[in-house]
């Protein structure tokens, strides 16, 4: 894709850390569990499809959360998270394999594998139900930013030749565009742009309208109340990933359990924000 246009410093110093980082060890296999078929046994109970992500910081949050990755993503189940998201980079994000290791064994639900990967080999380093490719980075032109990525068509393909579902992240049609003709079968429209870190949630609204039927899509960044989750799912999102907002407060509670409960309600406003609509209009016509 298009990487000539000048990047975010926090961004271009994540790729020059990304580079460097290489999986010298045997070709991973994964018994992926299918997210497609979680999001519609979501949406079959009611529940708003919900990506919720464990993240123990970023160039974009101050502070770091030390909260057990494990017990973070239990309680996310537990307010009905369909899939969670766990950070891999070390150097920025502070995740690592071990924490998604910990939590795919922790949960029966799918587990994203969230990282800056630019070669198959860093696909290695773990297994995962599915696993982010962002378009940007990835070609179709190989080498495109000068990170040694290889081309978008061949890491779909290496991750499903492993057993994860390859989730494509796109930020424009031209990036829609290119995920779609590189075999993409779930696509997440982020809502930030990396160029400059800026998030407009009017990006999905943009994109969204050219994905194919038959894509499952996510809408990504910036989304931090029920509100915004209605709006995402009115343009036609499919499922939401959100992070910051459900882990919001964490740092302010005492004990493991008092972290699980707010987390586990936390995730519950996203997942419960379409039937809480219906059921306060279906409240206001009956006064």
């Amino acid at each position: 894709m298009d990487t000539t246009q000048e990047l975010a410093p926090a961004v271009a110093s994540i790729l020059e850390a990304t580079a460097g980082r290489d999986h010298g060890g045997e070709r991973v296999a994964a018994d992926a569990r299918s997210f497609p078929g979680a999001v519609a046994d979501a949406a079959a109970d009611g529940r708003v499809p919900v990506v919720a992500e464990v993240k123990p910081t970023s160039p974009t949050t101050d502070g770091q959360r030390r909260a057990d990755p494990a017990a973070l993503a239990e309680a996310m189940v537990a307010g009905g998270a369909t899939a969670i998201s766990v950070l891999t980079e070390p150097d920025h994000f502070g995740g690592s394999v071990g924490a998604l290791a910990a939590v795919r064994e922790a949960v029966d639900v799918p587990v994203l594998r969230k990282d800056f990967l630019l070669r198959e080999s860093q696909l290695d380093a773990a297994p995962a139900d599915l696993v982010l490719l962002i378009a940007r980075f990835l070609g179709p032109e190989p080498d495109a930013a000068g990170h040694g990525a290889d081309d978008l068509s061949t890491m779909v393909t290496a991750a499903r030749n492993r057993g994860m579902e390859p989730l494509v992240e796109v930020h424009s049609r031209e990036e829609l565009a290119a995920a779609v003709d590189a075999g993409a079968s779930v696509i997440g429209v982020n809502n930030r742009d990396l160029a400059a870190l800026e998030v407009e949630l009017d990006t999905f609204e943009r994109v969204a309208p050219e994905a194919p039927d038959d894509v499952t899509l996510l809408a990504e960044s910036g989304l931090s109340t029920a509100d915004d989750a209605r709006r995402m799912r009115a343009a036609g999102a499919d499922a939401l990933l959100i992070g910051s907002a459900v882990v919001d407060g964490v740092e302010h509670r005492e004990t493991l359990g008092a972290v699980r409960e707010t987390v586990a309600e936390n995730t519950r406003r996203f997942t419960s924000a379409e039937s809480e609509t219906e059921h306060v209009t279906t409240t206001g016509g009956d006064e």
